[in-house]
């Protein structure tokens, strides 16, 4: 196989088979590597969650257990609701394909338009958080470098992850293995040095909530503790991701994933839930230039029985490590990101080359996309996110309310032949309450502070998929029309069949480049007989099954594009037969089409010296916009290539009106 072109070998790292059962063995990711990969987005927001929801409370912090009560529950029942994903699309999507299939491809366009502008939001969050909180233990001087600092970690992330997943979340494993113990053993410790404070503080709460209530109402209790729990909501994204990939986990992949999405759940909650437990008992309160985390960190660490540099230095290795946690989620989101626009452009709402993987088999078009998007956003920004640092969960709610609207709906219509239904129900409901109550409230809280930038932003990228989905329709459309045109009935065909030749060895032949749909090449093959007549009496027909990375987690999909590819090149070897031409076909397997196809041609070269090679563009009208981005000018990058190893292709047009 062809090393990599764009990049230089050192960085990519050397090619994957593609069609090599071991590479997809060693790429799919265990529970623990999912955990610390996938997981990764949804620990780090236990960074900065519940800040935000204790924040909220305003001068009534002693509500703070009920909020940790809640936010432990609410991962819970969320993680509950996502492996009913998992267990209906064990092949991956997530959100987007669960509202796609359930609800309908309009409303799957909104789910995953929300979650696209999430993504590259995210990233942008995550790396300026992590960065912000490894420069507060720096002087002051070194913020004029901050901005420099992000862009290069940016950089890196891109490189890392055109390895590989598993390449990258190896590389950032021991930040995880050491956040998680780091965290744990704070919380514990703080909340067991405290202990002669909870039956006060839990005294404490339930007097002040009674006592708020005299003054004000148990709704206005209500809504104030609703308000605090949704501008909190950040704390509870981020598992998602685990469902949206479950096609990258080892298999069996319910069990996997159902495994790693409780586990990370699990340590959220406990981490989320122990964090605002944490700022009660200890009464932590804003101080200039720190994290509401760092006070509360540094009054346990402060009771540890240790000198004071270990003390500071404990602190300042524990603010580091919720630092590289924000920088792992930004992986993470480089990670199921790709995933999405290669899903999005398989059902052609994103240009095509989405769906294309590297050498390493990765999909290095998405993951170069959502860099550059996060980098222009990053330098546009200064770093300085302002509503975008706030907002940037509110797509995702959108994405999650659509998805368990789609549960709820698939479980009602199905209740007559599922088991279990009863509790399956209850579980995706109480999942579509919760972030329909979040989304709301964080729209209306939020709306004039920025979310309608959110949304105006959706709503472009929503108007650009459609824009691109009738483009691809109307390309297809003509395409099947000269299909159609040109193929044989069956009759015909099964009489073709019985009087095919083969080419022999030494004469001259036409090396034809076809695809899944015949009409095309028959359309060529007439222009050769007519450029060049009684010359060839036979036909090479070369083709390539391009591997996507969808084949990486089930065979389904390679198994259709061969079945099409099939009954392509027996329309046109039975239009041969019927024209008294020899044909034979060599059929390749790749992710990269150009490369394969320069191997197979330079394979029928050693069979066939007097060979000429012909294949078709296709030319679209002028008033087609974008049509280069949208098509992968196939014919044109092989010919370049072959043109370097002294091997004429000759290109002939195919107009689509």
């Amino acid at each position: 196989m062809l090393k990599p072109r764009h990049f230089p070998h050192w960085i990519v790292g050397p090619p994957h088979d593609p069609v090599d059962p071991g590479t997809r063995r060693r790429l799919l990711l265990t529970a623990v590597l999912a955990s610390a990969g996938l997981g990764a987005n949804g620990l780090s927001s236990a960074c900065y969650g519940p800040e935000k929801a204790f924040l909220a409370l305003g001068s009534h912090p002693e509500l703070g257990p009920v909020l940790a009560v809640a936010t432990a529950m609410t991962v819970l029942i969320l993680a509950l609701a996502y492996t009913q994903i998992i267990e209906l699309f064990p092949s991956g999507g997530g959100n987007y394909k669960v509202v796609s299939q359930l609800l309908g491809p309009g409303i799957g366009l909104i789910a995953g338009s929300a979650l696209l502008v999430d993504y590259v939001l995210t990233i942008v969050v995550s790396l300026v958080s992590g960065t912000d909180g490894l420069f507060s233990v720096l002087p002051a001087s070194a913020q004029t470098h901050k901005q420099a600092v992000e862009i290069g970690l940016l950089m890196l992330l891109v490189a890392l992850n055109l390895r590989g997943v598993s390449d990258a979340i190896r590389f950032l494993l021991p930040v995880v293995l050491a956040f998680l113990p780091s965290h744990g053993f704070l919380i514990v410790y703080g909340i067991a040095s405290s202990a002669n404070s909870v039956p006060a503080a839990v005294t404490h709460t339930v007097t002040g909530a009674h006592g708020l209530s005299q003054q004000i109402g148990w709704p206005l209790v209500a809504a104030l503790l609703l308000r605090a729990y949704s501008l909190g909501g950040s704390s509870f994204t981020g598992i998602e991701a685990i469902a949206n990939n479950v096609n990258l986990l080892a298999r069996p992949r319910y069990r996997t994933g159902r495994t790693t999405l409780l586990s990370v759940a699990l340590m959220l909650g406990f981490i989320a839930g122990g964090i605002l437990l944490l700022f009660t008992l200890r009464g932590v309160r804003p101080v200039y230039g720190q994290t509401l985390n760092a006070v509360a960190f540094g009054t346990v660490i402060a009771k540890l029985p240790m000198v004071p540099f270990a003390r500071s230095t404990l602190l300042l290795v524990v603010l580091a490590l919720e630092g590289a946690i924000l920088f792992v989620a930004a992986n993470s989101i480089l990670i199921f990101a790709p995933s999405l626009l290669g899903s999005m452009a398989t059902d052609s709402w994103l240009p095509h080359r989405f769906c294309n993987l590297s050498s390493r088999l990765v999909r290095q078009n998405g993951v170069v996309f959502v860099g550059g998007c996060a980098l222009v956003i990053l330098i546009a920004t200064h770093g300085e996110l302002g509503v975008l640092v706030v907002l940037y969960s509110i797509n995702v709610f959108l994405s999650l309310a659509l998805a368990k609207t789609g549960l709820c709906r698939y479980w009602w219509t199905r209740r007559a032949e599922v088991r279990h239904w009863q509790l399956r129900l209850p579980v995706a409901g109480a999942g579509f309450l919760i972030a329909t109550m979040i989304l709301l409230v964080t729209l209306t809280q939020k709306f004039f502070a920025g979310g309608w930038a959110t949304l105006c932003v959706t709503l472009l990228v929503i108007a650009g998929c459609v824009a691109v989905r009738r483009h691809y329709r109307w390309v297809e459309e003509r395409r099947n029309e000269m299909d159609t045109l040109f193929a044989l009935p069956a009759q015909e065909l099964a009489a073709a069949r019985a009087i095919r030749s083969m080419p022999e060895a030494g004469e001259q032949v036409a090396v034809l480049l076809v695809t899944e749909h015949w009409g095309s090449a028959i359309h060529t093959l007439l222009w050769i007989q007519r450029l060049f007549p009684g010359r060839f009496r036979s036909v090479v027909l070369v083709s390539v099954v391009k591997v996507q990375a969808d084949a990486l987690g089930t065979s389904e999909a390679l198994r259709r594009k061969h079945e099409r590819l099939e009954n392509s090149l027996e329309q046109l070897e039975a239009i041969c037969g019927s024209a008294g031409l020899g044909a034979s076909r060599m059929v390749g397997h790749g992710t990269d089409a150009i490369a394969e196809l320069e191997r197979l041609i330079l394979e029928s070269v050693a069979r066939f010296p007097g060979r000429v090679c012909f294949t078709n563009q296709l030319m679209l009208p002028g008033n087609r916009r974008f049509s280069e981005l949208l098509h992968n000018q196939t014919a044109l990058g092989l010919q370049r290539r072959l043109h370097l190893d002294g091997i004429p292709l000759v290109v002939l047009p195919i107009t689509l009106r």
